[in-house]
């Protein structure tokens, strides 16, 4: 009996704002995965991020389902840093005060 072993390794890049992107395409990890999660299949996500292959899909997707408490880790520190940026630039009540000026 022999051993058969996947030779495929997800290739992700840091940009200067630490978002993880698939390596050659500008297509978040982030991305994927919560298309995955909202229970997209690995088809879907590559009809909907063309610049994806199959097998990148999956090995994003393998990654997630091997290593989930960091890349949730990872999802959550993203999620916070979104929620500091909407609140810096979108202050709440800014909407109510402009229409007031007006």
């Amino acid at each position: 009996m022999s051993v058969i072993m996947s030779t495929s390794k997800l290739k992700l890049i840091r940009t200067k704002a630490g978002v993880l992107r698939i390596e050659d395409t500008r297509v978040s990890l982030d991305s994927v995965i919560m298309a995955f999660l909202q229970g997209a299949t690995p088809e879907q996500i590559v009809q909907d991020y063309d610049a994806l292959t199959l097998s990148q899909v999956y090995a994003v997707i393998t990654h997630y389902l091997q290593h989930r408490e960091e890349v949730d880790a990872y999802l959550s520190g993203r999620h916070n840093r979104y929620q500091e940026l909407r609140a810096q630039y979108h202050p709440q009540g800014i909407r109510e005060r402009l229409l007031a000026g007006y």
